[in-house]
């Protein structure tokens, strides 16, 4: 068997399948590779599925630009499986090592390999994760590479929102949108998966709020259900006083501290994992640096999403108060005025995370807020 005939089996029969409810951005994308545009802006919330998305999309492009891979079936699907991996010397995958894309190194590194031509055929692909943290300067920096790249190159942009900042670099893109993955298709995943039996199924969903890649780390969490309700009674014992504010807040973030322990275990396995190779093979080369920032970026990433999945249980509660305060005494009025501002008080707590602000203080700051249950 070819090294060749060995890649051909190990690669998925449909190099869309890892993206999940997604079907008009797929069929968008699938209809873009006969003829690509330079640039592509993929928007979604963190979990959608943009990013493998992206490395099929770059696959297919690939493919669509290898004259010989049309008559050659085992070279096309060895496109396709290397790109899913993102391992394909003509994918370049660059993800921001810490809160924002910076203006130095990152986008420098990006800019160079735009200029480099493909390595195995005529078309490069360079995918730009997390591109809502870009800051002003590199998102200035980029846009002549993205508005004006060499015809061998496809740009494609990942974002969970457009900011202000960016509008003039995604005017150069062709936009395609993701939404959150609803929670029966990440139910139905986790149990096709084996990840868990169907009868949890549906609250990890439900906890992981359209995040699929969440979904993944929570089926080993017993006590999401635990969290679930520490935040729907979060308004049940706001007095009014900072004291109250400062003690849920030390709480809650010690439930997160608790349950990142699943991420720390994982995390923990691939450093002995690295460190064992390291023994085998050396340092040089084991890419030390770039797992230990991922790891970083994993936690931070993972702590916001539980915030996220604390507001959107508090919204909840609020929308529930809506609804069962029916009528147009003044009373009623009231309450509802009130659950109102609190969701859009949530809603913006929720937008601010993008920016990683200072946790404490901004948990603080909306509990202060929010009005106690009428």
């Amino acid at each position: 068997m070819t090294l060749l005939d060995a890649a051909a089996e190990t690669a998925p029969t449909d190099p869309w399948s890892a993206v999940v409810g997604q079907p008009r951005a797929v069929a968008a994308l699938v209809s873009a590779v006969a003829s690509p545009v330079h640039a592509y802006l993929l928007v979604g919330p963190r979990g959608s599925g943009k990013r493998a998305a992206a490395a099929a999309f770059a696959g297919e492009l690939i493919v669509a630009a290898d004259g010989r891979a049309g008559s050659d079936p085992g070279r096309a699907r060895r496109h396709r499986r290397l790109a899913g991996r993102e391992e394909h010397p003509d994918v370049f995958v660059l993800s921001p090592a810490g809160n924002s894309l910076r203006l130095q190194e990152e986008v420098a590194q990006l800019i160079v390999e735009a200029s480099r031509t493909p390595v195995e055929g005529s078309r490069k692909v360079l995918v730009v994760d997390r591109f809502h943290t870009a800051t002003p300067a590199a998102a200035a920096a980029l846009l002549k590479p993205v508005e004006e790249p060499a015809a061998s190159v496809v740009w494609v942009l990942l974002a969970e929102q457009v900011l202000p900042e960016h509008v003039t670099i995604a005017s150069r893109c062709t936009r395609m949108d993701f939404g959150h993955v609803s929670d029966d298709e990440i139910a139905s995943v986790l149990v096709s998966e084996g990840l868990v039996e169907a009868d949890r199924a549906a609250a990890v969903a439900a906890a992981a709020a359209g995040n699929l890649h969440r979904a993944r780390i929570l089926v080993a969490d017993e006590r999401v259900a635990v969290r679930r309700e520490a935040w729907w009674s979060v308004p049940d014992r706001l007095d009014g006083t900072g004291a109250a504010v400062a003690l849920l807040v030390a709480e809650l973030r010690a439930m997160i501290d608790e349950a990142g322990g699943a991420l720390t275990e994982r995390h923990r396995a691939e450093t002995v994992a690295l460190e064992e190779r390291e023994e085998q093979f050396g340092v040089r080369g084991s890419g030390r640096a770039t797992i230990e920032a991922r790891h970083k970026r994993e936690h931070r990433h993972f702590r916001t999403d539980e915030i996220r999945f604390g507001l959107a249980t508090l919204t909840s509660r609020y929308r529930d108060r809506i609804t069962s305060s029916p009528g147009d005494d003044p009373a009623a009025i009231r309450r509802t005025a009130a659950a109102m501002r609190a969701i859009d008080r949530l809603r913006a707590t929720a937008e601010s995370l993008i920016r990683s602000p200072n946790e404490a203080l901004a948990l603080q700051a909306l509990l202060l807020d929010l009005p106690r249950p009428a």
